[in-house]
């Protein structure tokens, strides 16, 4: 991998994880109690030896911002080796990236800066496991000029991706974006639909002048699955890669995390009892950066009440005194106080959770103090009147509109 540059796109506004992404990058939103989204992508760079990255961003970037620089400066700079955030330069355009493909050519510069020989286009808000040095070793073995990885789905699904027609010999010939239905079946499973994972590798040298050419283009909406790729089918050598999971689990593990129900999911997801996406292998390590909290506490409280945790991640610096969590992923420095009940839950950083409280499928945002008595999760209309509650029902609280992203505690609620 020492001649691949990765360049991994997090700029983009997450409007449908809206009100998660009111105060922050998508990259950024918390996973897994302790984890930020784009943790996963970089650790499949680190777990791939792929030591030079560059992370594109522009939508409220401070908090990722931070992240990065005191939670990823682990490689080694004397040895070439980095992993850096580039904000908009508007060094060749004075407009923001007008899509995927356009972040990657308004960065041109940087990217001929390293020489690379090959390009690795990576997307910040997915959670997975891949090495992609098994892509980059087919990818020069076929002789590609570009390969992009797929991952089969069930052909009723093929609404949700783009679609990728592959022939008997992998290669590339065709692109259904987002189809009802079709009849295209996968070369590596003919019950299956190849469908693309938003993972590229180029050859610098066709990469460079594709992306040239697209910038001329007005007509083009400047995305690499719409726009760049559809094109290159008929003058370059364009090839599948079938995703190989890493999760070491029966079913193959890749979730797109752009909207609240495919968030809440992910982190349910690893609170089952048999975890479908592993955080505990030692062999595909997930890192972050983890700020310095006592080790978690469960109180015996007045009248017998134990305070305890079923099916549940419970991370650093969290109090349950007296109070019930279950199927529930709580995040460093939560307060769960007496006789509350959190059930099937996610609760980001320094949330306080008052006496006598009872919270079901719901997203409590980072600095929120629930007052004793809330009762969030059971009554969806009543919550309507108050929080943001998603078609499924998810009930997502977040804190009082702040100027900061990282604001100190307010009390977003007021106790009737």
């Amino acid at each position: 991998m020492k001649d691949t540059l990765g360049v991994l796109l997090a700029g983009g506004a997450g409007e449908r994880l809206y009100p998660l992404t009111r105060d922050r990058a998508k990259p950024a939103v918390t996973f897994g109690g302790m984890y930020r989204i784009i943790d996963i992508t970089l650790s499949n760079c680190i777990n791939s030896d792929l030591r030079r990255v560059y992370i594109l961003t522009q939508y409220k970037a401070l908090s990722l911002n931070r992240h990065i620089r005191e939670g990823w400066n682990i490689v080694g700079r004397e040895m070439g080796e980095f992993i850096e955030v580039l904000p908009p330069m508007k060094r060749v355009s004075d407009q923001w990236y007008q899509g995927t493909a356009d972040a990657v050519y308004q960065n041109i510069y940087s990217i001929g800066s390293e020489q690379p020989r090959h390009v690795l286009i990576l997307s910040g808000d997915h959670i997975y496991k891949m090495n992609y040095g098994r892509m980059l070793k087919q990818h020069n073995d076929s002789g590609a000029d570009v390969t992009l990885a797929t991952i089969q789905v069930d052909p009723e699904e093929v609404a949700r991706f783009g679609v990728v027609d592959v022939d008997r010999d992998y290669r590339v010939v065709g692109f259904l974006e987002k189809p009802k239905q079709t009849e295209l079946r996968s070369p590596y499973n003919p019950s299956k639909v190849s469908a693309s994972m938003g993972i590229y590798i180029f050859n610098t040298d066709v990469l460079i002048p594709v992306l040239l050419k697209d910038a001329e283009d007005e007509q083009s909406s400047h995305d690499f699955g719409k726009d760049i790729l559809p094109k290159m089918m008929d003058d370059y050598r364009v090839y599948s890669f079938d995703f190989v999971d890493e999760n070491k689990k029966e079913a193959l593990y890749w979730r797109d995390v752009g909207t609240l129900e495919a968030y809440y999911e992910a982190n349910m997801d690893i609170v089952s009892v048999s975890p479908v996406f592993n955080l505990y292998d030692s062999q595909w390590p997930i890192r972050t950066h983890q700020r310095q909290y006592p080790p978690a506490k469960f109180v015996f409280a007045e009248e017998g009440r134990t305070g305890q945790a079923l099916d549940s991640i419970v991370s650093a610096g969290c109090i349950v005194s007296g109070s019930r969590v279950r199927n529930s992923v709580l995040s460093p420095d939560v307060r769960v106080n007496s006789y509350s009940d959190i059930d099937a839950s996610i609760l980001f950083s320094h949330v306080n959770v008052g006496r006598h409280c009872r919270i079901r499928n719901a997203i409590i945002d980072r600095d929120v103090h629930i007052p004793e008595g809330t009762t969030v999760g059971y009554d969806p209309e009543a919550d309507r009147q108050k929080y943001f509650v998603t078609e499924s029902g998810i009930t997502v609280v977040t804190r009082d509109y702040s100027l900061f992203e990282n604001p100190v505690t307010v009390d977003y609620f007021t106790s009737e």
